[in-house]
Order: C-alpha cells, then sequence, then structure tokens
C-alpha cells in the first residue's frame, strides 16, 4: 500500500504541474426508498444504473496509482422520483468516481432500518438532512471561503484547496492523488455544476469517504487537518468499505456487487480518532502583508476531548452518533441485526444551517425534506438542552440593599463549550424580578437582530467583552467564547488571520487540567487567573443593587447558544460578493437563533 504525505506550502506548486484526463460518467439520482420501492430494486438495476468505480483519499496523506491518471466526470440526469411534499426533487446522486461512490449509490440498500423501538435508522434518511450531508451546501462555509480569499488573495489556492478537504472531501482527493489543485470558487470551481467533480463535491461527507478512512496514522499529528489515509492501490470492485460488524459471506458478494466496496469488519471506525483527522484543524497565520508568519490552532476538538475524563468513557461516536434501541438490519438484502449501530445522525452544535438549508432549498440544492430537517433540527436541540449543561444558584441573600448569589455552570460534555468553529458562543442571561414582577436587572438579553445587549463585540469590532468573576451591571455579560486575535493583537473574524486567542473562555469539560494545558487547548484571557474556571465548571458571583424595588426577588439564569455569532456574520459585510452578500441576506432575515441550553431560578425575601 503506497502512501505519502505532501509538505502543504509545496501541494500548490506540485499541483499547478499536472494536468489530468477526463473521463465523462453517468450519473442517476436515487429517490428517497419506501418499502415498495426498496423490494421492487433489484441487483441488475442498481448495477445497471450506477457506473464505474476507483477510490480516494484526503488532505495531506495519499497514494498516487501506477497507472495513468483519470479523473472522473459525472453528469446527473432528470429523477422520475424522490419527491417531497411540496413536489422538490430530493433524489440523492449515485455516481463512481475513481476512489468513491456518492450516498445514492449507499442507500439502495441501506434503507427501511429500524431499531427495536420501531424508530426510523436508515441511513439515507438521517444522514442526508446533516451538516456532514451539506458540508459542501453550507452557505456560512462557502461565505466563509469567499471572505477568506478577499482578506488573503495572496493565499486564494491555498484556501480553497484546504476548506474543500474536508468539506468537499472525495472531490478534493480525487484531484489530490491525481496532483490537481482543488478550487470551490467561481466558473469552473467545485461548486461550479459544470465542473467534472461537482457531483462528489456536493455530496459532502459522504459514505465512502469515512468508511475508506485507514487507521495507520490515527492520534498522530500528521493525520490532522484532514490528513487522513485512503488507500489508493485498491482496483475498482476491491476496496475497503469499513465497518464494526463481521459479513455474512452472501451479504458482502450482494454489497460488492451492487456498490463496488468490500465489506470489511474494523472497528477503528468506532475509535475518536476517526473523527479527529478533520476535527483537529490547525490553520497558517497570515500577516496583514500577505506573509505566512506560523501556525493558528483553530479548532480542537479531539485534543480537547483528549484532555477531559471523557476519554476513559465515551468516544466521540458515543454522543455524536448515538446508538439505537437494540438490534438493527443494516440491509434489505437481510442478516442478522447487529447492536451497537450508532445512528447517522451526526449530532452537533448547529441547527441554524439545517433550518437555513431548509428555506432556502431550491437555491441551495438541499436534497431533504421538511420531516428530514425537522428530525435533524430535534436531534441537535434535544442534547444541547437536557445534556450539555447544568445550572445553580447558591447562597442567594439581601444583604445591604444588595442581592447576591453564586451562579455555577458545570459542563456535561467531552469538550469545550462551545468547541470547533470559533464563530460560537454560549452566555448566561440573568433577569432580577421585584416583587411586582417587573424586572429590576437584565444582563445578556437577546436582540431580534442576533446580537447580544451589552456586547461590546457586537457593537464595536474592535473591542470585546472580557471573563468575568462578578456580574454587578448590565454593561457586564458573561459570554463563554473564542475571540481570536491578529499578529498585531487586534481582533478578528477572518481564519488566516488568527495569530492566537485574545480570550477563549469556554467552559472547560471535566478532567481537564487547566493549569498544565498545552497552548493549543489552553485558557486565555482573564479566565486564566480565575479559580474559580476550571476543568468542568465556572462559578461567578452576581451582585446588584436593588434601589428601592420591594422584594421578595426573583433570580432566573439562562445558558444560552448561539452558533453563528452577530460579529462573525456582519463583518461579511466588507466584502461585495456573491457568497458573502448571499449569506448575510439569509442571517439579516432569519439571524442565528439563541438556543436555550439551561435555566435555574431562585426566589429570595
Amino acid at each position: 500500500m503506497k502512501r505519502f504525505a505532501i509538505p502543504g506550502l509545496l501541494v500548490v506548486l506540485l499541483l499547478a504541474a499536472c494536468t489530468p484526463t477526463y473521463r465523462l460518467v453517468t450519473v442517476t439520482p436515487v429517490p428517497p426508498a419506501t418499502a415498495t420501492e426498496a423490494t421492487a430494486l433489484e441487483p441488475t438495476a442498481v448495477e445497471a444504473a450506477a457506473v464505474e468505480a476507483t477510490a480516494v483519499e484526503a488532505t495531506g496523506v495519499a497514494a498516487i496509482p501506477t497507472e495513468p491518471a483519470t479523473v472522473e466526470a459525472a453528469t446527473v440526469q432528470p429523477s422520475p422520483a424522490g419527491e417531497d411534499a411540496a413536489g422538490r426533487n430530493i433524489a440523492l446522486p449515485v455516481a463512481r468516481g475513481e476512489f468513491f461512490t456518492t450516498s445514492g449509490q449507499c442507500a439502495v440498500c441501506h434503507i427501511n432500518m429500524t431499531d427495536e423501538s420501531g424508530a426510523d435508522v436508515s441511513l439515507d434518511s438521517q444522514w442526508r438532512s446533516s451538516m456532514m450531508a451539506n458540508a459542501a451546501r453550507d452557505p456560512y462555509w462557502q461565505a466563509g471561503v469567499r471572505n477568506e480569499v478577499l482578506v488573503n488573495p495572496g493565499s486564494a489556492s491555498f484556501i480553497q484547496d484546504k476548506c474543500t478537504t474536508c468539506h468537499m472531501p472525495m472531490a478534493r482527493f480525487t484531484e489530490y492523488v491525481h496532483q490537481r489543485e482543488a478550487r470551490l470558487l467561481d466558473a469552473g470551481g467545485l461548486a461550479d455544476p459544470a465542473n467534472d467533480l461537482h457531483v462528489l463535491a456536493m455530496d459532502g461527507i459522504s459514505c465512502t469517504l469515512c468508511h475508506q478512512i485507514e487507521a495507520d496514522n490515527f492520534g498522530e499529528d500528521d493525520s490532522f487537518s484532514g490528513h487522513y489515509e485512503i488507500n489508493a492501490d485498491l482496483p475498482a470492485g476491491e476496496r475497503h468499505a469499513y465497518g464494526p460488524f463481521p459479513i455474512a459471506e452472501n451479504n458482502l458478494i450482494v454489497m460488492q456487487s451492487v456498490s463496488g466496496f468490500v465489506p470489511t469488519e474494523s472497528s477503528h471506525v468506532q475509535e475518536s480518532e476517526m473523527c479527529g483527522v478533520c476535527h483537529t484543524l490547525y490553520t497558517p497565520t497570515i500577516d496583514a502583508a500577505g506573509e505566512n508568519v506560523g501556525e493558528f490552532a483553530e479548532q480542537m476538538v479531539y485534543p480537547e476531548w483528549l484532555a477531559s475524563s471523557y476519554r476513559d468513557t465515551d468516544s466521540c461516536q458515543a454522543c455524536h452518533t448515538p446508538a439505537a434501541q437494540g438490534g438493527v438490519v443494516l440491509s434489505i438484502t437481510g442478516g442478522e441485526p447487529r447492536s451497537p449501530f450508532m445512528q447517522h445522525i451526526f449530532v452537533g452544535g448547529n441547527s441554524y444551517i439545517p433550518d437555513l438549508l431548509r428555506r432556502h432549498a431550491d437555491e441551495l440544492g438541499l436534497l431533504a425534506s421538511d420531516a428530514h430537517v425537522d428530525a435533524t433540527i430535534t436531534a441537535v436541540n434535544d442534547p444541547l438542552t437536557n445534556r450539555t449543561a447544568e445550572l445553580t444558584l447558591d447562597a442567594v441573600q439581601v444583604s445591604g440593599g444588595r442581592l447576591q448569589a453564586e451562579m455555577t455552570v458545570t459542563s456535561l460534555v467531552g469538550h469545550k463549550f462551545p468547541t470547533s468553529y470559533p464563530a460560537r458562543r454560549a452566555w448566561l442571561h440573568i433577569v432580577v424580578t421585584d416583587g411586582s414582577g417587573a424586572a429590576i436587572f437584565e444582563s445578556g438579553a437577546f436582540n431580534p437582530d442576533g446580537s447580544i445587549a451589552g456586547n461590546d463585540n457586537d457593537l464595536d469590532a474592535l473591542l470585546f467583552e472580557p471573563h468575568y468573576e462578578v456580574i454587578d451591571s448590565p454593561e457586564a455579560v458573561q459570554i463563554y467564547e473564542a475571540i481570536m486575535g491578529d499578529t498585531g493583537g487586534q481582533p478578528t473574524t477572518t481564519l488566516l488571520s488568527g495569530a492566537g486567542y485574545l480570550k477563549d473562555n469556554r467552559l472547560l469539560p471535566a478532567g481537564f487540567d487547566k493549569a498544565g494545558a498545552t497552548d493549543n487547548i489552553a485558557a486565555y484571557g482573564a479566565a486564566v487567573d480565575d479559580a474559580n474556571f476550571t476543568g468542568g465548571a465556572d462559578t461567578l458571583v452576581l451582585d446588584i443593587d436593588l434601589g428601592e424595588a420591594p422584594g421578595p426577588y426573583t433570580v432566573t439564569v439562562e445558558l444560552l447558544y448561539q452558533s453563528i455569532a452577530y460579529r462573525w456574520a456582519q463583518n461579511l459585510a466588507r466584502h461585495d460578493a456573491f457568497e458573502t452578500e448571499r449569506f448575510l441576506g439569509y442571517y439579516n432575515e432569519n439571524p442565528s437563533p439563541a438556543g436555550l441550553v439551561t435555566s435555574v431560578t431562585a426566589a429570595v425575601e
């Protein structure tokens, strides 16, 4: 098995030197299956609809075939079925590229799946409205890439190639194997339907990407930032599709015949290191002169988990692909029920983008119904509101005309909260009412435009709220967030301008050693010296003047969460570009909402 790694900055030069040849491949969308459709499908019909295949890898680790390189091209034919309730075509595409097939090919058999409770756990119905499926369609991601390119035009090629590594991995890996640079934007880019790899690109983080990843470099530094390994030497029809269960010979033959992949048992698909290849992301730091001056730890989900006590009890998959109830038959071809079956709903911290995709389904090409999106949003919001954090109020008292209380936020998740993309934030919304029910104090109110009242950063892009130990005025707002700083020490929302964190007081997971944390996952700002900001919790004091307000008093504290903060959206207005203007229009019409994580109320005389 041949593999090699190419240093990131050398990739651009090497890719530019090669020109691949192309071969046209027909693509037929596959409709969302119903029970009758499933039983009507014959293997010969599937094979006739499918296309010829080969395989792919990811960002920095690939194997170059010994034979002359070709890049699959694809066209999408009209689908006779697969419409949602509004008559919109939501058929998943069926295409075979050199190293991958698209999701519709897998959905042919992995449908009509139910667990022992009777719940639908079909792979296609759960995955298609997830952020994984829509990683390429995400209008905020596309706007973000455009922003990065406009701010750093000298790094435009690198930016697009890097960003497509984990958002359009099948297409990008195909380009990478053939020493060709992946480009997202403008005419001829992967987002352009005329591009030969557009179908693979828009299928996002699809089945045959993840299920081909090898475990050889798991947990190593050279696996991060999308440097996953896929064996590019295996010929079409013999490529592995890894899964956690043993496969009966008859089912193996059917899957190999229909999909072109050989189901192969391996437990590595259940390891957190599988997720860590993309959910550990380092990006270069570009200064104002356009020079690469360092490296920035942009998203450290896997290292945060590794530094928590959850590394000994819960994998990433345990929470983000929760187990179905009891055994599940994995295919319409039959077989024994398998357990635990990890559902492909990919719970995360973002229900906002699925809702935007639904609102603008035709424009963005969403291949999911309203019911699919509703299920995804419910799946995201349930753990967010029930298993993410707890709030307590202690030592609530009135003395000398002042109300005082201790507020403790306890994290229940295995990484920082919020984690991943630094646009996310959580904050405390505190309201105190008097005996008449009138509000006499409020901190952290959420505004209709998506901003937080009293938050300096929402008012001024160059300011931000510090970490607080005491809340004593409405202007003091405890926001758990990461504020990036550029090489000049100014706040920035441009990822490649990030040189470090001016503030990072995101809630730490249980077991996290704040004092001993490495630089890439450390806390930054005033939280570092706060003795009550520790692994697993933050305790702060409410201390307000009651004035002449009559008692008794009621204190209500909410922990709220927003997946795309106001400043991160509004900074896109600096650019006159289609992607940035489109997303900002979406945001201004329907701002990223404030989701309730948890709340607590206490009364005092």
